[in-house]
């Protein structure tokens, strides 16, 4: 059985990570917030912002904690097609459980469903996303330790989505995006403690791209995409302050008419 190490860059990547999963959940849960106090197509663009912003947190604490992961005896490559698919299945799960959530008639019932649904598939975007890994070996998993990382993934969904729907103030929910990112962080890890290796003898070489082929594409694509959402978050007004324009504008032309 080969020897694996989780933390060969010690503390950076689960800092790291962790730091990744806060920020999306961070700017899941404001877009979310912003959605519950609109209708109509400005809701439903919210809330594909929010499901894009989590999932791609979740993904890329992921992917960030897997720089830590090393096994002896053999590089690690990756499968591209089957990691740009865990990407789509995190956002998708997200998306899902979202709606579900907002949309539900009742308030406990679709914070179950759309908590299980969102566990299952943040659960299954953690096993997808080892599926993609190559090595001269093979990954196994311990069954006890995969049930209990699927039932932390759920619970922590559930969590999260009651944090989205129920928390109005920007504090509350900063405090609450802490939360999730060490719940998706303990996820990850007790996912990983699961694993062991069997080693096999290198007959071919390994396809695939390598961890550090990912740190650009990483870095410019998802960086990017969390810099502008938040920006976009920063500079859309909130209800309150469109309740304000609007009362400011409809005062503006009374005032004209009586001048008039």
């Amino acid at each position: 059985m080969g020897s694996m190490d989780h933390f060969s860059f010690g503390w950076l990547t689960p800092v790291l990570s962790y730091a990744m999963a806060c920020v999306g959940a961070a700017l899941g849960l404001r877009c979310t917030l912003r959605a519950m106090s609109a209708t109509g197509a400005s809701r439903r663009n919210w809330l594909l912002t929010a499901a894009a912003a989590i999932g791609s947190g979740i993904w890329t604490m992921h992917f960030v904690a897997m720089f830590g992961f090393t096994v002896d005896g053999t590089e690690l490559r990756y499968d591209v097609p089957l990691t740009v698919l865990s990407l789509l299945v995190a956002i998708a799960v997200v998306g899902l459980g979202v709606f579900v959530v907002c949309h539900g008639r009742h308030r406990s019932r679709s914070l179950l469903l759309g908590g299980l649904t969102t566990g299952l598939g943040v659960a299954a975007m953690h096993y997808l996303g080892m599926a993609a890994v190559r090595i001269h070996g093979e990954l196994h998993y311990r069954f006890g330790t995969v049930a209990l990382s699927v039932l932390i993934a759920v619970a922590a969904a559930t969590a999260a989505l009651w944090a989205a729907v129920t928390i109005r103030n920007v504090y509350a929910a900063a405090a609450a995006s802490l939360v999730m990112g060490i719940a998706v962080s303990c996820m990850h890890y007790v996912g990983m403690a699961a694993v062991h290796v069997h080693m096999e003898p290198a007959r071919t070489g390994l396809g695939g791209a390598t961890p550090m082929q990912f740190v650009l594409p990483l870095a410019v694509g998802l960086g990017s995409f969390l810099f502008l959402t938040a920006a976009f978050v920063s500079l859309s007004p909130t209800a309150q302050e469109n309740a304000a324009y609007r009362e400011a504008g409809e005062l503006a032309v009374e005032e004209l008419g009586r001048a008039a």
